[in-house]
């Protein structure tokens, strides 16, 4: 396994932290999602697991009237995140916090409608990760993630092996249906996200800042090999994502005196 560059987490994060989203999602899948949550109230209290920066917590806050508890690990997004909040008006609707997803610094249990998270619960493990949701959900609320899965049994290796360096329990959809069964979710639906979700947002605008950072850093030999590891994300998505997908699965906690899952 080659060792990454003592540089390498600088110029990820100068990366990510720049880009409106963290990951695959737009806001039509989030209001697609939403549409699932049939029994949502007008006014719900949402918490977003794993927000990065904010992409979709922005528009969870345009397509609800509901409070939002924001959580992730990193400081950095989350002071880029307080900053955003300050600047569109919505501190009265949006906390964010800096967290553990597995211990999410909230309280008491039991209190939100709608958990939300956008392909971070794979970061604490599934079947960790929703027993986490299920407590935090009162009896009746919703549970809407995305995550990755496989559409094929034999990916070429240098797109399993990428996945597996972070994901190494990623399995098919089926898996992680069973894995929302177990946890006493009963499903309302779930959807793959369009092509248009993992370019728009996410990819075109790293490509981009890419670029940005070439040209900022032209001359500088270790740069330009950490850029062209990090692009080869976008790429190998280009030429091989018809072996993987991020799924959107919406789920939902029964309510109370109802039955569980399927």
């Amino acid at each position: 396994m080659n060792t990454p560059s003592p540089r390498f987490q600088e110029f990820f994060f100068s990366l990510y932290e720049g880009l409106p989203r963290q990951g695959t999602g737009n806001r039509a899948c989030a209001a697609r999602a939403l549409a699932l949550c049939a029994e949502l109230g007008p006014a719900p209290a949402i918490i977003d697991l794993g927000c990065g920066v904010g992409g979709q917590t922005w528009h969870l806050a345009e397509l609800t009237g509901g409070t939002i508890t924001a959580i992730d690990s990193h400081a950095p997004s989350i002071e880029r995140m307080r900053q955003g909040i300050a600047q569109r008006g919505l501190a009265q609707r949006i906390t964010a916090l800096v967290g553990d997803m597995a211990a999410p610094p909230v309280a008491p249990p039991g209190g939100f409608d709608l958990v939300w998270s956008e392909g971070a619960l794979y970061s604490v493990g599934l079947a960790q990760a929703l027993a986490v949701c299920h407590a935090l959900l009162r009896p009746g609320g919703y549970l809407a993630f995305t995550d990755a899965v496989w559409r094929s049994d034999v990916p070429p290796a240098e797109v399993r092996a990428g996945f597996e360096a972070d994901y190494p329990t990623m399995g098919r959809v089926d898996d992680n249906l069973a894995a929302i069964r177990a946890a006493g979710f009963r499903l309302a639906d779930h959807f793959p996200l369009p092509d248009a979700a993992w370019w728009d947002d996410f990819y075109t605008p790293m490509t981009q800042r890419i670029n940005v950072l070439r040209q900022q850093h032209a001359g500088d030999a270790e740069a330009a090999a950490i850029l062209d590891q990090l692009a080869k994300e976008p790429e190998l998505h280009r030429r091989f994502g018809h072996h993987y997908a991020y799924e959107f699965f919406v789920a939902r906690k029964a309510p109370a005196g109802g039955a569980g899952g399927d």
